[in-house]
């Protein structure tokens, strides 16, 4: 990386946008609909502990095609694998909206989730590319920023157009089809192929993989995700439906209202990362995770939720930005898109787990039941955080001493 490169301000540059549009695609398949589950199991006729297959049924393509494309994406470029991924996603996730069934909206999701295999990972691979030290955490944290308001905005959106028909909520994944179309004709690289042999590649990857540390990166993440996508995007979403009555507008402006505190404290990870170190960062977050879920099973009354929905949104804001940018640090530039395959993987096993777990949890023992065992995996998090993660010196392109004020310039 040049030294020009890291004298100019992300901020002038047209990519980082580009990259910001990626997110707001990425994160539009979950987040978007989440406030219709209620709607869409009783139109379809579907319990509510089956509702949570949508979510299982789109994050179970990204375990397989994910490190598949990641390999893509080192080989020959990022924006072969990305435009396609960018199509495939809108279209598909607007064939949702004319499912006849349940089995069939299914079908439709599997397509979708293949399309959304790859943009986790390439829109932090970008960042990786074009960015380092100081810089790439300020653009990661405004990254998770970016991220947050829109799973703030989605489920509003979503949930306001439920109000219409079940339906509506999936014709918003038109928006990645401009985002696509973009990325084909602006779309800057860095990387256009690493040409490297494959056994040697592969060898790379397998040693930068058996870390301690990123193993423990790893599953940090993959509690997180079961935690955001069982514990309180789906479960959440049911109690609020279940024991407060809430419509899915309502439960879509109590979701926004987490992601909104989340939006805040992501933007604020580059002035964060200078004071304290990401270890401590994460570390604050599984803590809060712990508290927050044992809280929830008690609270009978629906304005007593803005603490813990406040919580929950500084705790993300922390946590998610601060593994991303400590995982970007260790993966070198010829196989990078294939180390964060490997993490969104991960990713897409919690994502898919975290609500078939926990609906068995709601079958078989309670709806309570499945915020402790959330509240557990956030336990398990904290021990994780306390004898796995501890950065070395591979992480030392993280932070450097490029001046903060400089960054919005």
């Amino acid at each position: 990386m040049n030294t020009t490169r890291q004298q100019v301000s992300p901020f002038k540059e047209f990519n980082v946008y580009i990259i910001f549009g990626i997110t707001l695609s990425a994160v539009m398949g979950v987040s978007s609909i989440a406030p219709a589950f209620p709607s869409i199991a009783r139109s379809l006729g579907v319990s509510s502990a089956q509702i949570g297959l949508l979510i299982t049924f789109f994050t179970l393509p990204g375990i397989f095609f994910t490190p598949i494309f990641g390999i893509l994406a080192d080989r020959y470029s990022r924006k072969v694998i990305l435009v396609p991924s960018l199509f495939l996603f809108g279209i598909a996730g607007t064939a949702c909206a004319y499912a006849d069934s349940f089995n069939q909206l299914l079908l439709f999701r599997v397509f979708q989730g293949i399309g959304s295999a790859a943009l986790g990972v390439l829109n932090l691979t970008l960042i990786g590319d074009l960015y380092e030290g100081h810089k790439r955490a300020v653009v990661m944290g405004y990254n998770g920023s970016v991220l947050s308001i829109g799973t703030a905005l989605y489920p509003a959106i979503g949930g306001a157009l439920a109000i219409m028909g079940w339906y509506y909520p999936f014709f918003l994944s038109l928006l990645a089809l401009p985002v696509g179309l973009v990325a084909l004709f602006f779309l800057k690289q860095e990387n256009t192929g690493n040409g490297m042999e494959m056994k040697l590649y592969f060898r790379e990857i397998r040693s930068a993989l058996m870390s301690k540390m990123v193993l423990g990166l790893f599953l940090g993440m993959f509690l997180t995700f079961i935690i955001l996508y069982g514990g309180y995007i789906t479960f959440f979403t049911i109690l609020l439906d279940e024991k407060f009555g809430q419509s899915s507008f309502a439960i879509g402006v109590i979701l926004s209202g987490s992601s909104l505190v989340t939006a805040i404290t992501s933007a604020q990870l580059g002035k964060l990362a200078l004071r304290f170190s990401e270890k401590n960062l994460i570390t604050a977050a599984a803590l809060l995770y712990s508290i927050i879920f044992f809280m929830v099973p008690v609270i009978d009354n629906i304005w007593y939720f803005i603490l813990p929905i406040s919580l929950f949104g500084v705790a993300q804001g922390m946590n998610i930005p601060s593994i991303l940018n400590l995982l970007t640090g260790y993966a070198p530039s010829d196989f990078r898109a294939a180390f964060l395959s490997v993490n969104w993987m991960v990713m897409r096993v919690g994502q898919a787990l975290g609500p078939y777990v926990l609906g068995l949890v709601y079958l078989h023992i309670s709806l309570e039941g499945t915020f402790y065992v959330t509240a557990l995996a956030g336990v398990l998090f904290l021990l994780v955080c306390i004898f796995l993660i501890r950065p070395g010196k591979a992480h030392a392109d993280t932070i450097d001493d490029t001046p903060a004020e400089h960054d919005m310039e």
